[in-house]
């Protein structure tokens, strides 16, 4: 709908103003409320300060110009050059009718598809994932999932923490205390982490055996590869159990390793002395940059590579190897600065071109209810694994109390898909730059903007139909008719939905598509308080209401799906 209107528009500004508008963006928008149209114009202050004319004269010319267009019902200029689009209930109507049959909504891919790298859930090897780790993993599936629904070739890159000083204090410490050879979980891991790391910070000598056991993990040594390649392994089955339980797209597969890059730091390094954008300082080598308080460090004094190596190695190996021509990081805020600096590297050393969009979505805190980082109450991190239980545990109890009628194993995949989808949703409708607060009570409320509100207004819809005897198939071929101003209410609604994944796929902010989905229910919710459906006696006018529920409740489903929630025909 944007795309039309902004092709009309600029025919009719360039005709009226000519060659001095030819850049001329329309700028059309959505509009905010009822009063102020479908839709919103808001050119006319820019370009009146070209012309040196008023902006609402400009907008005024181009509304009488306009004015025998026959979607418009009517173009009214407003405020300071404001032009207020009004849609004819007959235009609308027909845009509607051409998605009855059309699985993709009036969404069509791009047509100049990228190859699309999104470096997402990273988490570390030989450790258990925790709260924090669920903003990174939410938010990369939903962006993964609209990119590819719109056709880009997209590549899931799981960053993994897999190589370093770490790894020789764990390795180091299983051989001290005789458990080289035993098989642990990543739960047995942890605290065996954690013990290796105090060794190492108090013991000098531990500390010299295990830079020595990273040396030799380095240089391929038989029996510590072979450790270290069990504790990938068994981490990565892990992974794998609390990405099937969220219902994410990650898989094994995607996973590319610290380790990967190893080979390629020692030139990454050479390469950027060499041509003088890096020297050393101090026995150490660093990236000198004038927008910066500190230049980027890429090698450290005793030899060792870091974060910063590894990421520069990673991102030439997406563009060269993978053809990248758009990278999306997602971490949260601390790493900002980070970022900055290796997009600027990247761009200085001319490893990365300008027609290559390198992207940090930087997140904010989950925090408790008293605003501090959510915890248990010992004060521990809470483990993603548990947090996912508790959510099934929670929405089982309510599942069984709105419907008892129901089988145990019904409840089971009811409980699952409410309360894997309120957990994804309360991370998603926060701007994702910002902190939230984590309450179950409002998560998990059936009321208000929330997934389980989501789902019941889709399963409502489905109760119409169960209720009538009626078949979705039977009325695709309905006529719409809109005969009130709360069904061009919801067929505008309907018809915005195109508009509001685009602008998502480009800005990539998901809590835009969250509180449209909201916006959407809740415009039903009123027309199906005005607008009789089943038990109206017009037939073409019950059918013409039972198509747009249907095609309510398909742009529900299909909006849930692209942020990775399932939706029910019955809970």
């Amino acid at each position: 709908m944007k795309q039309l209107l902004t092709t009309i528009f600029k025919a009719a500004i360039q005709e009226t103003f000519g060659d001095v508008a030819e850049n001329c963006d329309p700028a059309i928008q959505i509009s905010t409320r009822k009063e102020f149209g479908d839709y919103q114009a808001n050119f006319a202050m820019r370009l009146a300060k070209l012309l040196n004319k008023k902006p609402f004269d400009v907008a005024n010319t181009v509304v009488e110009k306009l004015n025998h267009e026959k979607i418009f019902n009517r173009l009214e200029p407003s405020g300071p050059g404001f032009i207020n689009i009004f849609l004819k209930d007959e235009f609308l109507a027909e845009r509607m009718q051409s998605l009855a049959h059309d699985q993709r909504l009036g969404v069509e891919q791009d047509q100049i598809p990228e190859t699309v790298v999104v470096d997402y859930a990273n988490a570390n090897v030989a450790k258990e994932m925790h709260v924090g780790h669920i903003r990174s993993i939410v938010i990369g599936d939903a962006i993964v999932r609209i990119l590819d629904f719109l056709g880009h070739s997209v590549i899931r890159q799981s960053h993994l923490g897999d190589w370093g000083t770490q790894f020789g204090m764990l390795i180091e410490y299983l051989y001290e205390t005789g458990e080289q050879n035993t098989s642990h979980s990543v739960s047995d891991l942890d605290p065996l982490y954690k013990n290796s790391k105090a060794k190492f910070d108090a013991d000098p000598a531990f500390a010299d055996r295990a830079r020595e056991r990273v040396v030799a993990l380095q240089n391929g040594d038989t029996e510590t590869f072979a450790i270290w390649n069990k504790l990938v392994k068994e981490s990565l089955d892990y992974f794998q159990k609390i990405y099937d339980k969220l219902d994410v797209l990650l898989t094994e597969e995607d996973a590319r390793g610290e380790s990967y890059y190893n080979p390629m730091l020692a030139d990454t390094v050479a390469e950027l002395i060499k041509i003088g954008l890096a020297y050393e300082s101090e026995d150490a080598v660093v990236v000198p940059l004038e927008e910066f308080p500190i230049p980027y460090l890429i090698r450290k004094k005793d030899g060792g590579y870091l974060y910063a190596t590894t990421d520069l190695a990673a991102a030439r190996f997406r563009v060269d190897t993978l053809n990248a021509k758009r990278i999306i990081y997602l971490t949260d805020a601390r790493q900002k600065q980070h970022f900055a600096m290796l997009f600027a590297t990247l761009r200085k050393a001319k490893w990365i071109n300008d027609d290559v969009r390198l992207e940090h979505i930087p997140f904010g805190a989950i925090l408790g209810k008293d605003n501090k980082p959510f915890k248990t109450r010992s004060g521990e991190s809470i483990k993603l694994i548990s947090l996912l239980e508790e959510a099934e545990n929670r929405a089982e109890a309510i599942a069984h109390e709105k419907n008892t009628t129901l089988s145990p194993e019904q409840i089971k995949k009811i409980a699952h898909e409410i309360g894997m989808g309120a957990l994804k949703y309360a991370d998603l409708r926060s701007d994702k730059v910002k902190d939230y607060v984590f309450e179950w009570e409002k998560l998990l409320s059936f009321e208000g903007n929330t997934a389980p509100y989501l789902q019941n207004a889709y399963v409502r819809i489905c109760a119409i139909f169960r209720k009538g005897a009626i078949h979705q198939k039977d009325i695709q071929q309905a006529k719409i008719m809109l005969t009130t101003e709360t069904e061009h209410s919801l067929a505008t609604k309907i018809l915005n939905f195109p508009d509001i994944v685009y602008s998502v796929s480009d800005n990539l902010s998901l809590h835009t598509l969250c509180d449209y989905l909201y916006d959407l229910a809740a415009t039903y919710h009123k027309f199906y308080e005005h607008c009789p459906i089943l038990s109206n006696e017009d037939k073409l006018l019950r059918d013409s209401r039972l198509l747009m529920s249907d095609l309510t409740a398909r742009t529900l489903q299909l909006g849930l799906d692209l942020l990775g929630i399932n939706t029910l025909e019955q809970m």
